[in-house]
């Protein structure tokens, strides 16, 4: 009875519904023999070109005019052309008989020096024979998922090791990659295969006395553990999301505030052109940075005030849109005029901040600059004044003087820290839209299983269903063809 019921849940599915991915069927599949340059583009010292697929063995017989080398050792031979037998150049060449390889697949690897007349020699070689061809984008990575060799978070994961350009980037695609990420989803899935086994023999059984008693309650506990468990993990902030695809801070304030004085301070160059002249910036510049080990994308916006030129005021508009989907606001104002006028830095701080954030739940980092311009009793009574006030802590500086700039980098990157969080420490995050989708309508799933539980077992049992299928969406055990083109075309040739 076990056993029925476990061929019956794995093949389930309604009419309409994606396409189950069968990696059996693609390891059966005749394939061709791909190949192409794995190390990337460009002058280098060694370049690797790959191959992998069934011919493997014979392009590394044919290009070394010599045995196969012993598997996963390297071997100093002269790599040659097959068909003039010209010696193209001399490097190591190393064996991975399959199923012991990156893809799975008997596969090859030729390390030559990377000059591009040697690397364009080697490609025209491997090109020039039977039953090889040049590798799609990601088409390494693609055989290895279809061959079992990892997962789709594991493979998202290593896309975005491949990308990372931060500490924090490279420690959550690590992790990913390594599988974190895809063991608590497919440990998710396995919790809705027993329940929903329970629940299929209860349906099917109970009327002949051979369920033990306590089986249903036994399912609902555990749907609704799984629920909150569901719950918890999307509403993590975006942190993953973040860390992968760069947290949004956007510079905005009134004109000659010094917006693009401190985009230029946190570049380090000259990014945007600084004129005393109010309204200067006129379109978005952006700019991508690390700070503190966390993917940044900075935008300064143009001034914010009322004009009647038709160019500014378009100015103007976009960079209240870049403040209404920013993750983080730096609200920058000139510190002269808040100490001449302390009772309008408030009205000029609201007209920063989004119009429907009244309570400021948005986060942001107040910074006054041109401190430089302010005497020892000015600079004093500022200070006094913002010790006394409800507001967030405010970061005084000098774009000018470079005065205070350390320190409100230390408070942004403590900032960053906070929206991000330790990429190591706790569950893994969810690092994707697609992820966060999915993962959204298995919890919808869940929610209605919980109300027909009571009504229809039957009509609950599908809502199961439903909720396993969505699970295996994010590790590839059930997929499309469109999602896994999606997924794998970001990936370079090569890989």
């Amino acid at each position: 009875m076990w056993s029925a019921l476990q061929g019956r849940l794995l093949f389930a599915r309604n009419p309409g519904t994606s396409k189950v991915f069968c990696r059996s069927c693609c390891r059966a599949a005749k394939r061709d023999t791909i190949f192409a340059l794995s190390s990337g583009q460009g002058k280098c010292g060694v370049a690797v070109i790959r191959t992998s697929g069934p011919a493997s063995s014979m392009a590394l017989v044919r290009l070394t005019r010599g045995e196969v080398p012993l598997p996963r050792v390297a071997t100093l031979r002269p790599i040659c052309d097959p068909r003039s037998a010209e010696t193209l150049d001399r490097g190591l060449v190393l064996w991975f008989p399959g199923p012991g390889s990156f893809t799975g697949e008997d596969s090859a690897e030729f390390h030559v020096h990377g000059g591009p007349a040697v690397v364009s020699g080697v490609l025209k070689a491997l090109g020039c024979l039977p039953l090889l061809r040049l590798a799609e984008p990601g088409e390494f990575t693609k055989r290895a998922f279809q061959n079992g060799k990892l997962d789709l978070t594991e493979a998202e994961g290593l896309g975005d090791l491949i990308h990372a350009e931060t500490e924090s980037q490279r420690r959550q695609a690590l992790r990913q990659m390594e599988g974190d990420l895809g063991r608590l989803y497919r440990r998710w899935s396995d919790t809705l295969t027993k329940a929903l086994a329970h629940l299929e023999a209860y349906i099917d059984f109970s009327e002949d006395d051979n369920i033990e008693e306590g089986v249903l309650a036994q399912v609902e506990e555990a749907v609704e553990a799984l629920e909150k468990e569901l719950r918890e993990h999307l509403q993590d902030g975006r942190r993953g999301e973040r860390l992968r695809d760069g947290v949004h801070v956007v510079i905005a304030g009134p004109t000659n505030a010094g917006k693009s004085s401190l985009l230029n301070h946190l570049c380090q160059k000259p990014a945007a052109i600084v004129s005393p002249i109010a309204g200067t910036t006129r379109d978005v510049v952006e700019a991508a940075l690390n700070i503190g080990g966390f993917p940044v994308v900075l935008s300064d916006t143009a001034g914010l005030r009322d004009t009647s030129d038709v160019v500014e005021m378009e100015g103007v508009n976009r960079a209240r849109q870049r403040v209404e989907v920013a993750d983080l606001v730096l609200a920058v104002l000139d510190a002269a005029e808040v100490a001449q006028k302390p009772n309008q830095l408030v009205p000029a701080l609201l007209d920063i901040l989004p119009p429907d954030d009244p309570k400021g739940t948005r986060p942001y980092l107040l910074v006054l600059n041109k401190m430089d311009l302010l005497g020892d009793k000015e600079r004093a009574d500022l200070l006094a004044n913002f010790a006394d006030s409800d507001l967030a802590p405010a970061c005084f500086l000098s774009c000018k003087t470079g005065e205070g700039i350390a320190t409100f980098l230390s408070v942004l990157g403590k900032q960053l820290a906070h929206m991000c969080g330790d990429p190591l420490a706790g569950s893994p995050s969810p690092t994707q839209a697609r992820h966060q989708l999915s993962l959204a309508k298995c919890l919808e799933a869940l929610g209605r299983f919980g109300h027909y539980r009571a009504v229809d077992l039957a009509l609950a049992a599908e809502e199961l269903r439903q909720a396993r299928r969505l699970l295996g969406h994010l590790t590839g055990q059930v997929g499309s063809e469109e999602i896994l083109e999606l997924i794998f075309k970001d990936f370079c040739i090569g890989k």
